[in-house]
């Protein structure tokens, strides 16, 4: 018999922009996100978040479901444009109060909320009139909101993340173009990602000299996906090993160990910026949890340097930066996104933080799978999620059980949902959704997550 301990966090997670909706309702503000997929091309079939789940105005309902399922912990993200239309200077009282009356639901629900400040849905303004996240003003900008947020919403909110994904944001959005802002560069992502952990910081920063009796807690979510060796050959495992530097190591080691990976230092030179020797200090110590977004691992190689397409999603990073082959083996079963289900890669990915980091208390505040449900009878029979989430959990348990101090996980999605550039094609909900109508129809995998939830110790 295997069980998770008995105060072990069970939840699931969304995002704003993917769930909301409601993109210019009550005075929100445009984000990123808003124009980046109404430029045709870059979204499938040319969809947009606009309406999306309409969480906005179904949020009640949504809660509803999650008591039904028996979940305790709700992650879900605050639209900063939502709450100040430019991004700084003017605050929306409406979209204030929308966030204060799904707290109080979910505390009355008894739901626990998770919050993340910044799920890559950054207002257009601070985009245009100050490049962005590549703007020197930024980090400000980023720890004046936060602020808002503590002030706002921390009487209730005990459990705070800063950034979602900042490798996404680098990578995808300043890298290779695939998201919002859409910027290709291969040495823009080095600059953003500084100034994403800078903010980071400043705004935990703020928490703890300002906000510390308000008895909370707060960190950062990182997304990795595991890179085995490809053979037993020393260039390969110092190839996984640099692939893993570069991917989480990038925004952790400057959190867990002050500066940045002394890889990355001697292959990037110049294009690496450098803390100064304050901002060392203010950022190391920087996240009370280790939060991981973990969904598939890759065989890694070291290359030859022929290789040096750097526009492929899940290379994990500028290939030619890293010299670094990636592959899958033909034998793994994959996910409708191609993604690898190696569930033994997850208990690896745990043991390298742990290793690494100093056994730090990590939650998994993503993991799931994304394939193509058919509805029948009212009912969508998805037993390749189901053996998803039991193979992972079990190799969460095993990590567990080995010394791994993994205190929760979260499944993505809540629901089916505006999946960024692949739009409404990819469903990884707990809960299937019909974007004509907006009806929600339960998926007996909302059924199995509800008796993994329902009661405090987990046997499987």
């Amino acid at each position: 018999m295997k069980t998770f301990p008995n105060d072990f966090i069970w939840g699931t997670a969304t995002s704003s922009y993917q769930i909301e909706g409601a993109a210019a309702a009550d005075g929100k503000g445009p984000s990123i996100w808003d124009a980046f997929s109404s430029i045709p091309g870059k979204t499938f079939n040319g969809e947009t978040g606009e309406i999306a789940c309409d969480h906005y105005h179904k949020f009640r309902e949504d809660i509803q479901l999650m008591k039904n399922m028996g979940v305790k912990a709700y992650r879900f993200s605050i639209a900063w444009a939502r709450i100040m239309p430019t991004g700084k200077d003017t605050i929306n009282e409406a979209g204030i109060a929308f966030y204060n009356e799904l707290i109080d639901n979910l505390l009355e629900a008894d739901i626990t909320p998770w919050v993340t400040l910044y799920h890559w849905d950054l207002p257009l303004a601070l985009q245009l009139e100050d490049d962005g996240w590549l703007g020197k003003n930024i980090t400000d900008y980023f720890a004046n909101y936060a602020n808002v947020c503590f002030e706002r919403f921390g009487d209730r909110v005990k459990n705070w993340i800063t950034l979602n994904e900042s490798w996404v944001v680098a990578i995808l959005g300043y890298g290779q173009g695939v998201f919002a802002p859409g910027r290709i560069s291969t040495s823009e992502p080095y600059l953003a990602a500084h100034h994403l952990i800078l903010a980071h910081a400043k705004a935990v920063q703020i928490f703890r000299n300002s906000y510390a009796h308000q008895n909370g807690r707060i960190g950062i979510t990182n997304n990795c996906d595991w890179r085995e060796p490809l053979t037993d050959s020393q260039e390969d495992k110092d190839a996984a090993e640099r692939a893993l530097e570069f991917f989480l190591a990038w925004f952790a080691d400057p959190i867990y160990k002050g500066d940045y990976p002394q890889v990355m230092k001697e292959r990037l030179g110049d294009r690496l910026p450098k803390f100064s020797k304050e901002e060392k200090v203010m950022i190391k110590g920087t996240s009370d949890f280790f939060g991981l977004n973990h969904y598939t691992t890759m065989y890694a190689a070291h290359s030859d340097g022929t290789n040096k397409d750097t526009n492929v999603y899940g290379n994990g990073g500028i290939s030619e930066d890293q010299d670094v082959d990636l592959s899958l083996d033909p034998e793994w079963k994959v996910t409708l996104m191609q993604w690898a289900v190696v569930p033994w890669g997850c208990k690896k990915m745990l043991h390298w933080i742990k290793d690494r980091y100093d056994n730090p208390n990590i939650y998994i505040t993503e993991n799931g799978c994304s394939y193509s449900d058919e509805l029948i009878n009212g009912e969508v029979d998805d037993q390749e999620r189901l053996n998803f989430y039991k193979h992972y959990l079990e190799s969460c348990q095993e990590a567990i059980s080995e010394g791994v101090k993994l205190k929760g996980y979260f499944a993505w999605s809540f629901m089916d949902n505006f999946e960024w550039a692949s739009g409404y094609k990819m469903r990884f909900g707990l809960h299937y959704v019909d974007f004509k109508t907006l009806e929600r129809i339960p998926k007996k995998s909302a059924l199995w997550f509800r008796d993994v939830t329902a009661k405090n110790s987990v046997d499987f």
